[in-house]
């Protein structure tokens, strides 16, 4: 069993057992032209970018139980970013992110924009996943069954195919396949492996090819305060009294239950966050191909920016640092040797809090081409106590800010690391907003 796999149903057990801008508004009307390309699905064509959005958590999950969210984040981005080439070669709204017909070679004739898009994430997933083509191939069998035959569907499975190739062609040496040896610090401050792991998660993440980053250090976040700072005795203070697994942890009750509501991976639940929200905002088939494409393609940077900051700062955790408190150099922090966070904490540095880096990133992407940041949404956690499984957000920044507080609450992150997160993901997100898949003019 891979280290991932036993991180992932280790984790998530533990998770169990402890119960505890509007560049793209959807208020803009789609353009005849576009809301006629495949008659097929009328005004639904945008459910072919939902439909392959589970699909491939579907895939993942079957493949490797979900165990490696880096690396499931990377294939989110890789299908939807092919699917919005796809739509986009098919009828051009946006700016590329790859796949740009060359000269002479664009479409001849009407182009089956929704084909396009199940072809590009079919083909991505089965060339990522081959082992699991007897999952994917009827969701798109389904699709081509109810688009018929025709010259657009053709070209759309033309087109489609070529957003895949040329998408799995430019991530071919990503980097993400590398290996890198870590070996833990001793000093005082130093990240050392976390309790019930013995290795560290995919420390080579730190550079792997970015999709809207000019490079995984572009925004490193600015380095943790000195152990023997009045900053770091009161962020650890805070995180003992607060995060801990004891009966008198300080606190509330509506803590505790976002604490485990928001344990599951970050790139799980944002997606099912637009998922959600998609029910009641309408977006045309472009609108929803380039929210998801920028969605996942943000989150997938904030790993890779996150990894780079954490491996770059190499800072301890708090289950570390309260159990070794009397080797920090600071009077004001008081060690406790049997001191145990409320849920396990991941086997990464502390420093930055990428679960709140990758929030921040999708909850700025998802305001801007929602058309709004101030959209209430309820939804379900599979990590929450079973008695409060659901939380209502009146905004996307409220979620945000709750996700990266939870961190604190579950024990598992100082505030000055999820603050910096918050910051990271902000960053990200409002710099794919400006300078990625914008619209054609």
């Amino acid at each position: 069993m891979s280290t991932f796999i036993r991180f992932h149903r280790s984790a998530l057990a533990a998770a169990a057992v402890a119960a505890l801008a509007a560049i793209a508004s959807p208020s803009q009307a789609a353009s005849p032209a576009a809301s006629s390309a495949a008659a097929w699905c009328a005004d639904r064509c945008d459910q072919v970018v939902i439909d392959w959005n589970l699909q491939t958590h579907q895939v993942i999950k079957a493949a490797e139980g979900y165990a490696n969210p880096m690396a499931a984040s990377r294939v989110l981005a890789m299908v939807h970013l092919a699917m919005h080439d796809a739509v986009n070669a098919a009828q051009p709204r946006y700016h590329a992110h790859t796949y740009r017909p060359a000269v002479g070679a664009a479409p001849r004739g009407s182009v089956d924009a929704a084909v396009a898009a199940a072809v590009a994430a079919h083909d991505v997933l089965v060339a990522l996943y081959p082992k699991q083509a007897g999952l994917v191939r009827p969701a798109l069998h389904a699709t081509l069954l109810d688009a018929g035959p025709g010259a657009a569907v053709e070209q759309g499975r033309q087109v489609g195919a070529a957003a895949a190739a040329a998408m799995l062609a430019a991530r071919s040496d990503d980097g993400s396949r590398a290996d890198e040896a870590y070996t833990p610090g001793t000093r005082p401050g130093d990240w050392q492996f976390t309790p019930g792991f013995d290795f560290i998660a995919a420390p080579h993440w730190r550079a792997v090819k970015p999709f809207t980053l000019r490079a995984p250090e572009q925004f490193r976040v600015a380095a943790p305060p000195a152990l023997t700072s009045a900053a770091y005795a009161a962020a650890f203070d805070e995180v003992k009294s607060t995060g801990s697994r004891a009966a008198d942890a300080r606190r509330s009750a509506e803590q505790t239950q976002y604490a485990a509501y928001w344990y599951e991976f970050s790139d799980i639940g944002w997606n099912r966050i637009a998922r959600v929200v998609a029910r009641d905002r309408p977006q045309d088939l472009w609108q929803r191909a380039r929210t998801f494409a920028l969605l996942n393609a943000v989150m997938a940077d904030a790993y890779i920016a996150g990894w780079d900051s954490k491996m770059h700062y190499d800072f301890w955790r708090p289950v570390t640092a309260i159990r070794q408190a009397d080797r920090d150099g600071n009077a004001a922090t008081l060690a406790d040797a049997a001191w145990a966070p409320l849920l396990p904490t991941p086997p990464i540095q502390d420093h930055p809090s990428t679960h709140s880096a990758l929030g921040a990133a999708a909850a700025v992407v998802l305001a801007g081409t929602f058309g709004s940041d101030r959209v209430r949404f309820t939804m379900a956690s599979p990590t929450a106590a079973p008695a409060t499984p659901a939380r209502t957000f009146t905004s996307f920044s409220a979620a945000a800010a709750e996700n990266a507080d939870s961190r604190v609450r579950a024990g598992l992150h100082f505030r000055f690391a999820t603050t910096a997160g918050l910051r990271l993901g902000e960053q990200i997100g409002q710099q794919a907003l400006a300078r990625q898949l914008a619209p054609r003019r």
